[in-house]
């Protein structure tokens, strides 16, 4: 008997044990719920405010095509590029993809999946904003600068572009004809230059080892790097980036200015101070050519 009162008590504090469980599971649920309902209500408030007329996806984000775009449709095995501008509905910016660079990927991996959602559909040179509710985007946790349960609106710019070395022409040819740069010349390589000064010594060849001083900057003109008084830098040609071949055939004593694309320059590989997909411009002496 004492026995049948002992496990009756063991039932009952496991039952109630297993009833606390399902309170907290369903209040957790609740909780869950309402965020969805809290964020919904949120969204829907800023489109009829701004008269927005958006879709809602299945999974519950919204987007609106601003653009249909007039290049070749989008699909998930090409690559696509584009700019980001990342804010909240109350208009605090988070992120905006610089200035003389882009962001670019396979469609099929970009990410967060409802932005590649939203640009499945559109041509090059679409643009589309895309609403994330909270429990899409960075949740309760929040990520940076962004806060807790905060509802994330981003607006993506597809470039007409299908290769990257297309962009970077544009952007080199834009730069020149804003800087009144008249002279440069496009290489079959690819890269521009501009003669400042012309060499008298010996000619650079593939095989050869330059002596230079130099100066790298972004088109936006901050300098990544440089050599200083009379410092030079000593290396083989071909340890170098493959824009600076556009070297072969100068002579010792030249003065040049080149613009690199970003894929014969650092490429899609970000550095400490530049970013993927940069076009690089760097003036260079050439102080002397071993062969």
């Amino acid at each position: 008997m004492f026995n049948n009162i002992q496990m009756r008590k063991k039932i009952t504090l496991y039952s109630v044990a297993l009833l606390g469980m399902i309170i907290l599971f369903n209040s957790c649920e609740k909780d869950y719920e309402s965020i969805e309902s809290i964020d919904e209500a949120k969204i829907q408030a800023y489109i009829k405010q701004n008269n927005l007329p958006m879709t809602k996806d299945p999974s519950g984000f919204y987007y609106q095509v601003l653009s249909k775009g007039t290049g070749t449709p989008l699909l998930n095995k090409d690559s696509v590029f584009f700019d980001l501008s990342v804010s909240s509905l109350t208009g605090t910016n988070y992120y905006a993809t610089g200035a003389y660079t882009n962001e670019g990927t396979y469609l099929g991996y970009v990410s967060p999946t409802p932005n590649r959602v939203a640009l499945t559909g559109l041509n090059r040179g679409g643009k589309v904003r895309v609403i994330l509710p909270s429990y899409q985007a960075y949740g309760k946790n929040g990520s940076g600068t962004i806060p807790s349960n905060e509802i994330i609106s981003t607006i993506i710019t597809v470039y007409p572009e299908e290769k990257q070395w297309q962009i970077d022409d544009r952007r080199i040819k834009e730069f020149l004809l804003a800087k009144g740069i008249t002279n440069a010349v496009k290489s079959p390589l690819r890269v521009y230059y501009q003669v400042l000064t012309p060499g008298t010594g010996t000619s650079v060849d593939l095989s050869s080892t330059v002596t230079v001083k130099y100066a790298g900057r972004l088109l936006n003109g901050n300098v990544f790097d440089q050599s200083v008084g009379d410092a030079t830098l000593v290396s083989p040609l071909s340890s170098l980036i493959k824009g600076w071949r556009v070297l072969l055939g100068m002579q010792k004593g030249a003065k040049v200015r080149i613009f690199v694309p970003s894929d014969l320059g650092y490429g899609l590989t970000a550095q400490s101070n530049i970013p993927a997909s940069s076009v690089l411009d760097f003036d260079i002496e050439l102080v002397d050519v071993t062969n």
